[in-house]
């Protein structure tokens, strides 16, 4: 069953010539946006961690679309979002092999962790992976996108962030408070539209014009996310209401590709349209703080600056 509040993307663009890197794009809403791009005849990169569920996901989508005209290109490339290392080793082999890249979707993400769990470099793993691996990735990206403009950057976020009023700077990976699997999942999901905020800030201090940065909220989708929450009767009851991965998919593919937000940056997304985010994502001040602790936690100084193209990895 679908959701009746689902908003169409209705972007007619073509992407030929373009290049979109999704990040998690073997499954759900990734995986449709992949599909949507290559139709859209781009040349579409799947960043995931699993290469031979990647592998298959392509498949699946180019028989899928056997019959059609005008089609892009699907390639493959390998990123865990939870280990650094291979987050730097995914964006040198982009940033060597790839021309330009004109789209970039951080889409890839892990929800609801029952047990705290560390990432391969300490950090708690929801705000790792979903947070810190795509801050790194994107800033690692950057020297690339600053060449390939018109460049779109996309946060997933989510909703989810509403759920509370401040963000602990001090006690990121719950060293020192006490883990709650909800609690983490929205403090990497607020932390992805304060890294949308003050990436957009940053470009319009260094007047780099022609990128574009957005966040948004998919909506409640019936996919591989919600694993770690089977069994939960709540969960089972609200699933017949979540959305499909393809109704989830279209405000990733509006931000992505409409003519309608090509000159909107820094802004949150719901249903295909720019909607209000909670007054604690707003928090510039907050975002500035962040930014610099997450510079911190992969390990760049705090004077690194990825705007300048001849920034070294």
């Amino acid at each position: 069953m679908g959701s009746f509040l689902a908003t169409p993307a209705n972007s007619l663009a073509r992407l030929d010539g373009k290049t979109a890197v999704i990040t998690g794009a073997n499954t759900g809403i990734g995986k449709v946006t992949a599909k949507d791009f290559y139709e859209r005849g781009a040349r579409v990169i799947l960043a995931c961690r699993n290469l031979e569920k990647a592998q298959e996901a392509i498949d699946e989508i180019k028989k899928q679309c056997e019959s059609k005209e005008n089609l892009g290109e699907l390639a493959l490339s390998k990123l865990d979002l939870s280990s650094l290392k291979s987050v730097r080793a995914c964006a040198e082999e982009l940033l060597k092999n790839e021309k330009e890249i004109n789209i970039l979707l951080n889409n890839a993400g892990v929800m609801m962790i029952q047990e705290l769990t560390r990432t391969e470099d300490g950090h708690e793993m929801q705000f790792g992976t979903n947070h810190l691996g795509h801050f790194l990735f994107t800033l690692l990206l950057m020297p690339k996108l600053i060449q390939s403009t018109p460049v779109r950057i996309v946060n997933v976020s989510s909703a989810a962030h509403f759920l509370t009023f401040s963000l602990d700077l001090d006690d990121l990976n719950f060293e020192n408070r006490k883990y709650g699997a909800l609690k983490a999942y929205v403090q990497s999901k607020l932390s992805n539209i304060l890294f949308t905020t003050e990436l957009a800030n940053k470009l319009k201090e260094n007047k780099i014009e022609g990128i574009n940065v957005y966040c948004l909220h998919p909506g409640s989708i019936n996919t591989d996310l919600t694993r770690h929450v089977e069994g939960n009767p709540f969960l089972n009851i609200s699933k017949l209401f979540f959305k499909t991965p393809e109704e989830g998919a279209q405000t990733s593919i509006y931000c992505s590709t409409h003519e309608k937000c090509a000159n909107e940056t820094g802004l949150y997304y719901a249903e295909c349209k720019p909607c209000c985010s909670s007054k604690t994502s707003q928090n510039k001040e907050l975002a500035k703080k962040l930014w610099l602790i997450s510079l911190k936690m992969v390990g760049l100084n705090e004077d690194y600056d990825p705007f300048k193209s001849s920034t070294n990895l």
